[in-house]
């Protein structure tokens, strides 16, 4: 597999979270900006997704399929969560949370590759 979109889902996550942080010590709330960085992480995950999927139709097996399946089900779910809490928190904070998405992403990208080392990054 090729290791370009697991790197942008890590540069993009840290990105996003840099980003959230700065509008969270500025004291503004989430916005279009954040909700439109959160869209291109959930893509990028989604075809991170579809490409780990057909590597596993493919026949290619991890150590542990029990737990690259459960990670590829939260994966996405991570960005939706963030978008809908961030958009209910009228505070600052709600870009808290975004901030907390976008390292999550990244994580779960470095633990993904620990768990199946053919997804590089």
């Amino acid at each position: 597999m090729n290791g370009a979109v697991p790197t942008t889902i890590i540069v993009a996550g840290l990105a996003l979270a840099a980003y959230a942080l700065l509008m969270t010590a500025l004291n503004r709330r989430m916005g279009i900006g954040l909700l439109a960085a959160l869209g291109v992480l959930e893509i990028l995950l989604l075809v991170l997704v579809g490409l780990i999927v057909a590597k596993l139709a493919d026949g290619g097996r991890p150590a542990s399929l029990a737990t690259l399946i459960g990670y590829l089900i939260a994966m996405p779910l991570v960005p939706l969560a963030a978008g809908f809490w961030g958009l209910l928190e009228r505070s600052r904070w709600g870009s808290a949370v975004v901030a907390v998405a976008g390292l999550v992403a990244a994580v779960l990208m470095v633990r993904l590759h620990e768990i199946w080392p053919v997804i590089h990054v």
